[in-house]
């Protein structure tokens, strides 16, 4: 059985996709949990793609983004992608601070993240 059969049907699955999913908050004290999470979601030798899933995340901060960029330096060696969804502002401030807009940016939900469809679209696309 397919881990995800709701995000792609047959014709479409990837070699490894995993979803790791946050909640409550991301701080000095929670983030060795996430990271050991992410290292989890990273085993097996296989093309990775990662989505990390942050819409419950009610506060981030910086102690995140190592944990984050290791996983997705790793993907992408893996010849894979890390994609992170989020819809609260914290994320993204802490993203915008460290100059990672661009490698992390915003997927309003698990789909648009592993359809490749950025908020910001999926936005318009929704509105018309």
């Amino acid at each position: 059985m397919r881990p995800h059969p709701d995000l792609f049907d047959a014709s479409d699955e990837p070699d490894e996709l995993r979803v790791v999913r946050a909640r409550g908050e991301l701080d000095l004290t929670t983030v060795p949990a996430f990271a050991q999470e992410l290292k989890e979601a990273r085993h097996g030798t296989g093309r990775l793609f990662l989505i990390v899933d942050l819409l419950d995340v009610t506060f981030m901060d910086g102690s995140v983004l190592d944990p984050l960029c290791t996983a997705w330096e790793e993907c992408r060696g893996r010849l894979g992608w890390l994609r992170v969804v989020h819809s609260r502002p914290g994320p993204l401030l802490v993203f915008r601070a460290a100059g990672l807009v661009e490698r992390f940016p915003r997927y309003a939900s698990v789909r648009d993240a592993w359809t490749g469809v950025l908020a910001d679209r999926a936005l318009e696309r929704r509105a018309t």
